[in-house]
């Protein structure tokens, strides 16, 4: 469901979620500075800003990590099947993978909270682009993190692997 309105049944989520990739939890207690930061000082540094979006969708019901890890799959499968190496590397972490991760792979990379919201614009303009979001008649209002919210994913930290971390919590 989303709010204002609803959704038909989708059978195969994992499918879907899949087939958004390739074009290209819900809300609950906060979480510990602890549980944000688990991964901070491994795969990017502490992050210098942080941001909560309310999402406009809600969590799935078969959203589960097994739908998470695939649609993090098929989107890097996709990345590395263009003829130049791709500008960053997706993947996701926590026991159920809820917790999405990009990081910049080359010097062209995230050094600014601009260019990491200009990385979520362009990637809301591809998943925008689908046929699951037009058939869901969601394409002029939701946003990539709002894909992200509807697959389960409860953070998505942006980095240059450097020294710029920006982390989203998304309820």
């Amino acid at each position: 469901m989303f709010g204002g309105g609803g959704m038909r049944p989708v059978t195969a989520l994992g499918a879907a979620a899949v087939s958004v990739a390739l074009v290209v939890g819900s809300a609950g207690p906060a979480a510990s500075a602890a549980d944000v930061d688990r991964h901070a000082g491994y795969y990017y540094p502490e992050p210098v800003t942080s941001e909560t979006y309310i999402a406009r969708a809600v969590t799935l019901k078969d959203a589960k990590r097994e739908v998470r890890l695939g649609f993090v799959t098929a989107l890097t499968e996709k990345e590395l099947a263009r003829p130049y190496p791709p500008p960053y590397a997706v993947f996701a972490k926590g026991s159920e993978a809820e917790k999405m991760i990009i990081v910049a792979t080359g010097d062209a990379g995230f050094h600014t909270l601009y260019q990491a919201r200009a990385l979520l614009a362009q990637l809301t303009a591809t998943v925008r682009t689908t046929r699951w979001f037009r058939e869901m008649a969601v394409e002029d209002l939701f946003t990539f993190l709002d894909l992200a919210k509807l697959l389960g994913f409860t953070q998505v930290t942006i980095s240059d692997g450097e020294t710029f971390s920006h982390q989203i919590l998304i309820r």
